[in-house]
């Protein structure tokens, strides 16, 4: 009879450890696979970073577009122009400015015009387009030409065709 009971608890202590085993080989596999996720949610933590950041900065410059389309008070395309161009002293190079479309959009009318200046220099072209960029209200170059002047090849003569963006 006690061989008998020596032999049980042999089998008790091998089986307590047997289990114990298999306990420590499922945490040790539950640990790892819980590493992998925790890497694949910092991935996914990373590309969010960087879509939060696009996201911000498109925010921001749509944020400054709609502000100037708030801020301006010009109520076409020719107030628009008088109101860039002289600006910067180059009313008198303007030669002329033509209205050619207007077209209501989504939220808004589009204006359309034609503008041809000439004699400018170099640095006055970059004033002019710094301008247009910078005004407190959505102008919109769609097309340009740039040509030397007949009279002084160091002048320009720039041909625009001017996009004014206001709201309804």
């Amino acid at each position: 009879m006690s061989k008998l009971l020596k032999n049980k608890r042999i089998l008790y202590i091998l089986s307590g450890i047997l289990i114990t085993i298999f306990f420590y080989i499922f945490a040790i596999k539950e640990i790892s696979t819980g590493k992998k996720q925790i890497e694949a949610l910092k991935e996914q933590q990373k590309e969010m970073l960087i879509l939060k950041n696009e996201f911000l900065s498109l925010k921001q410059k749509i944020d400054a577009i709609e502000g100037k389309k708030n801020l301006s008070n010009v109520q076409g395309i020719i107030e628009a122009v008088e109101e860039v161009f002289p600006s910067i002293g180059l009313k008198d190079k303007v030669k002329t400015v033509k209205s050619t479309a207007r077209r209501e959009i989504r939220d808004g009318i589009e204006e359309e015009a034609d503008i041809n200046i000439e004699k400018v220099s170099m640095n006055e072209m970059v004033n002019i387009f710094y301008r247009m960029e910078n005004a407190p209200m959505i102008l919109t170059i769609k097309k340009a030409a740039i040509k030397k002047s007949f009279e002084n090849p160091e002048l320009l003569n720039i041909s625009l065709t001017l996009s004014f963006l206001k709201s309804k």
